[in-house]
């Protein structure tokens, strides 16, 4: 393990090209598993913390990664897809996708190639944190080199803020 991101996750880093971010990934004794934990153990802004949220558009996984201070708009995500329906998928589904458990899913590396959808709100900053493969594991990256690993398109699909 590369300072505690999983296998799977630092495999994938060197298969990119991108061992050197093994050596920036940061393990926490708590759980990192949703964004405000995440943020609380960075010590970082809420919406600097990158989620990778799986949604099922008519039946097919579909990546979203979302800024953590955001929500994501389904309609927005299935107008842009052009799907009939979507919603958020099962954990067996996210873990069968990209061979992570639901509160460690990385923006990149997984077991299969699904559509990924990555929100503007993501460029607000200028490093952006993601999960490393494990509920207790983040690493850093300029968002849009995440996105581009993750081969994103960047689109709107936040909900409206109040």
């Amino acid at each position: 393990m590369t300072n505690g991101a999983s296998p799977r996750f630092a495999a994938a880093l060197d298969e990119l090209g991108l061992g050197e971010v093994g050596a920036r990934v940061r393990s926490f004794p708590e759980a990192t598993r949703t964004a405000a934990e995440a943020a609380a153990a960075i010590g970082c802004e809420l919406s600097q913390i990158c989620k990778s949220l799986i949604f099922a558009a008519d039946g097919e996984p579909v990546l979203v990664l979302m800024d953590g201070a955001s929500r994501v708009d389904v309609e927005r995500v299935r107008a842009e897809l052009g799907a009939q329906k979507v919603t958020r998928a099962k954990a067996d589904v996210v873990r069968e996708a990209t061979g992570y458990a639901i509160g460690g899913v990385p923006p990149f590396g997984h077991r299969t190639r699904t559509r990924v959808l990555a929100d503007r709100s993501l460029l607000a900053h200028d490093v952006i944190w993601a999960a490393a493969g494990t509920p207790y594991s983040v690493f850093p990256m300029e968002p849009k080199e995440l996105i581009a690993h993750a081969g994103g398109i960047l689109v709107d699909v936040r909900e409206p803020t109040q």
